[in-house]
């Protein structure tokens, strides 16, 4: 008996080695990743020493400029459809945040910083001062509403309007994580992600996140993917998973005075619908609108009809 479990443990060893060789995958540099997810109009700009992936496009006479910021393990890419659709009457200004797609972790200023939500609101306003931006628009998703309903509490003169997309901010309990950040948590096994990370899980939790899987395509988990690798991005993800708190803060969202449209997807399974009732109910004035077949990314995985109310909201014609 304890030969054949001996044996058996080889062979389960011997084909976790294989698995792992087969999904190794170490970090790549950004040079490597430009060609294909940073063609025009992206740019790369200098934030208090942090070199920042953006897109800065429509009329740059627009005095109330829209900065849209992504989610977790997201990136700019996100908001392509919105920004199609807001061009050619807006000035529309789409980045990776520190930590994701080809920006990268935090650095000069930012260096050793924690992934935090103020800690990224002030990078929002530092990147706004280097756009010479006086009054925008701020729109986010998921860490990105973090940080943005943040940026209003923190420059209420700064932000004419708030747009809020399935965002973090009240506590609550997710009814699912992905795999990925599951495993982001825990020691040891986490800091096997740092050259290990199969494609499957990342497309476990890209289709985690929409409403539809069947709208998921092999491109998509291809981009999710390759942004991942960034060289730094898997271990500033730990640390910001390490360090994330929901409900941190969430007090001063009810000082929120501007003008605020929350939109949400029904199918969310990571950031409940109940944390934008809440968000609608502490924001004096706020809409809630609401996509019953869309998950936690509605802006990326139907652009056409979430953009539809904010369009409406920002006063342009249908």
């Amino acid at each position: 008996m304890l030969w054949w479990f001996l044996r058996a443990l080889g062979v389960l060893m011997v084909l976790t080695a294989i698995a792992l060789a087969m999904s190794r995958a170490p970090d790549r540099t950004v040079d490597s990743l430009v060609a294909r997810w940073a063609p025009p109009p992206s740019d790369f700009i200098d934030v208090q020493g942090q070199i920042v992936h953006v897109r800065d496009v429509g009329p740059r006479s627009d005095p109330l400029p829209v900065l849209l910021l992504h989610g977790t393990s997201a990136s700019l890419h996100t908001w392509e459809g919105w920004v199609a659709a807001l061009k050619r009457e807006r000035r529309v200004i789409s980045f990776d945040l520190p930590g994701f797609g080809l920006t990268g972790p935090f650095a000069g200023r930012y260096a050793g910083q924690a992934y935090r939500g103020d800690n990224y609101a002030r990078f929002v306003l530092d990147l706004a001062d280097k756009l010479q931006l006086g009054r925008f628009v701020i729109a986010g998703n998921s860490l990105g509403g973090d940080a943005a309903w943040r940026v209003a509490v923190l420059a209420p003169e700064r932000v004419h309007q708030l747009v809020l997309v399935d965002a973090a901010g009240p506590a609550f309990v997710p009814p699912e994580l992905p795999l990925g950040w599951r495993l982001a948590r825990v020691p040891v096994v986490n800091r096997l992600f740092e050259s290990v990370l199969p494609r499957s899980v990342v497309a476990e939790g890209v289709t985690l996140c929409y409403g539809d899987p069947q709208r998921v395509t092999p491109e998509l988990i291809d981009r999710y993917f390759e942004l991942a690798l960034r060289e730094g991005n898997r271990r500033a993800l730990m640390e910001g998973l390490r360090d994330w708190h929901p409900g941190d803060g969430a007090e001063r969202i009810a000082s929120v005075r501007a003008p605020t449209l929350v939109i949400w997807g029904r199918r969310d399974r990571l950031i409940p619908l109940a944390v934008g009732e809440q968000f609608a109910r502490s924001i004096a004035g706020s809409r809630l609108v609401i996509f019953d077949d869309l998950g936690h990314v509605p802006q990326e995985e139907d652009a056409a009809r979430t953009v539809k109310p904010v369009r409406a909201f920002l006063g342009l014609a249908p």
